[in-house]
This record gives C-alpha cells, sequence and structure tokens, in this order.
C-alpha cells in the first residue's frame, strides 16, 4: 500500500470552547466532548502529530465578564482556570478511545496536569500523545488565540489549525447571507488591514512574523482536518 502523502506533519489544532457545549448552550456536554475526541483520533491515525489549545468561552470570558465590573486580571486568570476544565474533558474523552493524551498547562495545577515546558510538550508529540495545551500564555490580556499562535510557533508546529462554526472565511456572514463566497486564500495583512474576526490580530501577527500559516474551517465536516494535513483546499488558508 502506498504511504499517504501529508503536506502537514506537526499540527496545532484550536478549538473553542464554545464546540464543547454542544446545544446546551453554556458548559461541557459530554457527548459533543466524545465526537470532537473521536474526529480527533481520525486525524492522530494518520501519523499526525497534534497538539490542542482550547478556549474558555463555555465556561467563563474573561474580557467580556471584565466589562461588568470584575477586575480584567482577575477575570481573565478565571477565564485561563477554565480553559484547564476544558482541557481535562476532553483527555477523559480521548483516553477512553484509547489515544495517549497528556495535558500540559501554563498555570501549574500538578494533581491533573503537568507545567508547559516547550521540550517536554515536543517529547510526548514525537512519543504519539496528544498533547492539549491550556491554562492561555500564563498571563493575563492575551487570549486563548494568541496562545495557539505562541504554543504553535514553540512547538514547531507546521500549520495551526483554527476550527470554527463555518468552513473558513467569506466575503459576508453565510448564516445571513446564502450568496456569502467562502474565500480560499488570504494574506496575514489583509487580515490584519480589513480587521477581519479570524482571530485575534496580535495572533495573526504572530504567525506572519514566523511565516506559520493558519487554516481556518470547520471541524463539523467529516473529513476536513484530515484533508487540510493533506494539502487540499479546504477552509481558508491564510499565509
Amino acid at each position: 500500500m502506498a504511504k499517504m502523502r501529508l503536506k502537514y506533519k506537526r499540527i496545532l489544532l484550536k478549538l473553542s470552547g464554545e464546540a464543547l457545549q454542544g446545544k446546551r448552550g453554556f458548559g461541557i456536554d459530554p457527548v459533543e466532548v466524545r465526537d470532537i475526541a473521536k474526529r480527533i483520533k481520525k486525524v492522530h491515525n494518520l501519523g499526525i502529530e497534534i497538539a490542542v489549545v482550547i478556549g474558555a468561552g463555555n465556561i467563563y470570558r474573561g474580557g467580556h465578564e471584565s466589562k461588568k465590573g470584575i477586575d480584567r486580571i482577575t477575570a481573565d486568570y478565571m477565564g485561563m482556570l477554565a480553559t484547564i476544565l476544558n482541557a481535562v474533558a476532553l483527555q477523559d474523552a480521548l483516553e477512553k478511545l484509547n489515544t495517549p493524551t497528556r495535558v500540559l498547562t501554563a498555570i501549574e495545577v500538578k494533581e491533573i496536569a503537568e507545567p508547559f515546558i516547550k521540550r517536554r510538550a515536543v517529547r510526548h508529540l514525537e512519543k504519539g500523545r496528544i498533547v492539549i495545551i491550556a491554562g492561555g500564555t500564563g498571563n493575563p490580556y492575551f487570549t486563548t488565540d494568541t496562545a495557539a499562535a505562541l504554543r504553535a510557533n514553540e512547538i514547531g508546529a507546521q500549520v495551526l489549525v483554527k476550527a470554527t462554526k463555518v468552513n473558513g472565511v467569506y466575503t459576508s456572514d453565510p448564516v445571513k447571507n446564502k450568496n456569502a463566497k467562502r474565500l480560499s486564500k488570504l494574506s496575514y495583512l489583509e487580515v490584519i488591514k480589513n480587521k477581519l474576526k479570524v482571530m485575534d490580530l496580535t495572533a495573526v501577527s504572530l504567525c506572519m512574523e514566523n511565516d506559520l500559516p493558519i487554516i481556518v474551517l470547520s471541524m463539523k465536516i467529516p473529513g476536513n482536518i484530515a484533508n487540510a494535513v493533506k494539502g487540499k483546499n479546504v477552509g481558508t488558508i491564510i499565509s
């Protein structure tokens, strides 16, 4: 059998916290988490080294809550702690599928996760383990998008895959406009200049400075991530 050709060998997958809430509209839906774990496992089975960064919007939004009166720094740390809850939930789902997984976090919680150390993360990836990175950057004022861009560069990922509700970046909101067209390619500068809400500008700038491509796609479409790592035209690539 011919060996499968893969464009990317090591990826960082950025998931929103909302992806874990399912139809509940909040919190963690075990059924949805199990479905996500199955999709990640299928990609992992191709021989792809996968690191995952998860947001916390399903539990707590630090920046949003700070506008209601909570100190911004306190709110951001609360959001970072919420990402650890999501990471542990995903780890549990993956390990129930017999997929070796490690949670590494920027905030020390030694009873349930390892501290994020670049060499340790890379070693886990090399050993075939999925690495879930939690706790953001460990600093307030930085989003999980920026954490994803930072960690992707640190571990030497070849691409940052941003999983969203829609399959890429469109000329307008595809939910509101059925005639909206998907843009297959964009440059970093186009995203920054037009302030496209793909990722925050700090994250996009960090990827641009280090020539790290970003692929925006929908994880809900079967085989989407697998096709992306094979180099097929999926979602929108920002480079």
